[in-house]
């Protein structure tokens, strides 16, 4: 973590918490003070006589002497004390009315007391104690004031920056606890080496890099990377999301930023993160109407701070988007962002290590094969993996297992890839059917189909919102499609409404193929006018990008589209998922019987995976699982029970065998006519 310079900024929180517990201990120590002075105030043995008294005892001779204090206070002694109580004393003073004249002077020397004058004394202690709530209310104000003046006043800090200094007490994140983006782990590395030493570099003539902007999806780690960057670097870090620089107030983001590149220079060299950069640095000009606007005037001083007049050297400043296209280009300049680190899906040998750093602190089976699951889950984001991995956790756990084992990662693996099974779920009889033929039509359609990926498993147990799902999986990671995967994938979308269509008939067609006819749609838009892949409409793009709508620039933007090229561009469309429809029934009418094969067995397991799916398309009869062989274990021993004790005991042993049984007869059932309707 960042060491603070002892001459520097941590001065400040010093004299700060100093200074507040001076003033806590001052206010313990004076309170009790000043309630022991006014509970105490009085004059202990000395009593106050009214002028009335004074008088009846001169009269009585009981005053031994006096003195005359200022003309307006006589404080004297008495010959005898007056009253029989314990306290009562022989001192005493009184106040001496205005109209008092000579003739008290004479009855006094009358008697024979003794008489002395003096001044006015000023009692301290009593001017101290009177004006102690004053100094404690002015103390309190200008203490108040200097809080104001160091840390914003906090009630009236709009304009201070609400960045976070990461202290030594933080908990660390390093390199070793970031993987699958190597070369960006690098880049990062390098800049961490220029801040720890600048004159390894710049002896030839190199500058520090002013700013590293980290772009991918979301999920991939940025903000994590930088969280191992703050890690790593051992010099002061500040983190602030873009969304806290724009508040209610017009100004304030401009202010927290001239605010927040102030702190970075008191601490340079040190580094500065700000996440979701889009948030503030998006297009300028994008907003419609006049007047002031507010975010525009934020992203013109953070383009000041960070390549102005004013230098800032030592202060690089990181950022994470995952949304640079809608970017202001004088952020993206040299200069401003040197470099930008693309942060991308990790790749098998990048996800494999990531599951390795989330497994760490888990305890394993020795069943576990993370090279296999890390190829078993093409495309996924480092967040997905360490979700799986929790998953596979909480699963374990509530199974009451002492390890998390295979069965564990590769259920909580299509809890996070296909949603959460949804058992409880009523489903008629005809639904069901319904939807393991559509199942069944995708999975025909994409095993019999060259090019498309290979199946992974076939449920129609309703996950997330769907009924029903066929999930492929590439064997390796895609980064290029050619024309013929694409068509496969169209004739794959395709599969089960064409399935339902051959069996249940045209009129008997569900909803059910909506998300698969609206995924082929927009595939068969984008190879026509995005990729070129149309020998009519040629190479290239005519059609409106596929990203959101951003406000602003879509607006002034002309799009140059004849009506003649978009209705070319319809029916070239028309004409590629006609093909692959046409297709999708060729397959499911040559392999009919498979279909039924394939329908029958889900209808009695529910969920079939690859090696089972493929026995199916093969012919062979599925081997029992392994719950039928305890169900079949457990009743071969009721069998022989029965047996000992004069029961049926045939009668028990057909029992057991039905569950095969059955499954034989609807494998053979699938041949009969009537099933091709």
């Amino acid at each position: 973590m960042p060491e603070m310079d002892p001459n520097r900024g941590d001065q400040a929180p010093r004299w700060a918490r100093l200074s507040r517990s001076l003033a806590f201990w001052a206010l313990v120590i004076m309170v009790p003070l000043i309630v022991i002075q006014m509970v105490g105030s009085g004059r202990g043995s000395v009593q106050e006589l009214s002028y009335t008294e004074f008088i009846r005892e001169l009269e009585q001779g009981n005053v031994l002497k006096v003195v005359v204090i200022d003309g307006k206070q006589i404080e004297g002694e008495l010959r005898a004390p007056i009253g029989s109580s314990a306290d009562a004393g022989r001192e005493f003073w009184t106040v001496l009315p205005v109209w008092h004249s000579e003739e008290l002077l004479k009855r006094l020397e009358a008697t024979g007391v003794t008489i002395d004058a003096e001044e006015a004394r000023l009692n301290w202690w009593n001017v101290l104690v009177g004006a102690l709530p004053w100094i404690f209310l002015i103390g309190l104000m200008l203490f108040w004031l200097r809080q104001m003046q160091a840390s914003g006043a906090r009630a009236f800090s709009f304009g201070k920056s609400k960045a976070k200094l990461l202290s030594g007490d933080t908990p660390k994140l390093t390199f070793a606890d970031v993987a699958g983006c190597q070369e960006a782990k690098e880049e990062l590395e390098e800049t961490i080496e220029f801040l720890k030493d600048p004159s390894r570099f710049t002896r030839l003539g190199g500058r520090l890099p002013k700013g590293a902007l980290l772009v991918g999806p979301p999920g991939t780690g940025k903000t994590l990377l930088a969280k191992a960057v703050a890690g790593e670097a051992s010099r002061p870090f500040f983190s602030m999301s873009g969304s806290d620089f724009v508040e209610m107030f017009v100004g304030v983001g401009a202010s927290r930023v001239r605010d927040l590149f102030e702190q970075g220079k008191a601490h340079a060299p040190c580094i500065i993160f700000i996440d979701e950069l889009d948030a503030v640095g998006r297009h300028r000009g994008a907003g419609l109407g006049g007047g002031h606007d507010e975010r525009e005037q934020t992203l013109n001083q953070l383009l000041v701070e960070m390549d102005g007049f004013e230098s800032n050297e030592g202060v690089i400043l990181i950022a994470a988007t995952n949304r640079p296209d809608v970017l202001d280009p004088a952020l993206l300049r040299p200069g401003r962002f040197d470099r930008q680190i693309v942060v991308d899906a990790p790749d098998v040998k990048g996800r494999e290590g990531i599951l390795k750093v989330h497994t760490r602190k888990i305890p394993l089976a020795d069943d576990v094969d993370l090279a296999k699951l890390a190829k078993a889950t093409p495309g996924t984001s480092g967040a997905d993996l360490a979700n799986m991995v929790n998953e596979a956790a909480l699963l374990a756990a509530r199974r009451d297992k002492d390890r998390v084992d295979m069965s564990d990662l590769e259920e909580a693996k299509d809890r996070v890839l296909l949603g959460a099974e949804r058992r409880s779920m009523v489903i008629s009889e005809e639904e069901r059917r319904l939807t393991a033929y559509h199942e069944a039509g995708h999975a025909v359609a994409a095993y019999f189909t060259p090019e498309c990926d290979p199946l992974h498993k076939v449920t129609i147990v309703p996950r997330g919102r769907a009924l029903g799902l066929t999930f492929s999986m590439p064997e390796d990671d895609r980064h290029n499609y050619s024309k013929t995967y694409l068509m496969a994938q169209l004739i794959y979308a395709y599969g089960g409404r064409v399935a339902e269509e051959r069996v249940f008939g045209a009129d008997k067609i569900t909803t059910g193929a909506g998300n698969d006819i609206e995924r082929a749609t927009a595939l068969a838009r984008r190879m026509i006018a995005e990729w070129g892949m149309s020998d009519v409409v040629g190479p290239i793009n005519v059609g409106d990008r596929g990203d959101e709508i951003f406000l602003g620039r879509e607006i002034v933007e002309r799009r140059d589209v004849s009506e003649q090229m978009a209705q070319m561009v319809d029916e070239e469309v028309r004409r590629l998922l006609d093909e692959a429809y046409d297709e999708a029934s060729r397959v499911i009418n040559e392999h009919l019987e498979r279909l039924h094969v394939l329908a029958n067995a889900l209808l009695e397991r529910e969920t079939l995976d690859s090696d089972e799916i493929i026995t199916v398309f093969e012919g062979r009869e599925l081997p029992p699982r392994p719950e039928e062989e305890a169900t079949k274990a457990d009743a071969q021993l009721d069998a022989a029970a029965g047996a000992a004790n004069g029961g049926a005991a045939g009668e028990a042993s057909g029992e057991q065998l039905e569950p095969a049984a059955s499954l034989k007869s609807v494998q053979g059932e699938s041949t009969k006519p009537e099933t091709s309707r």
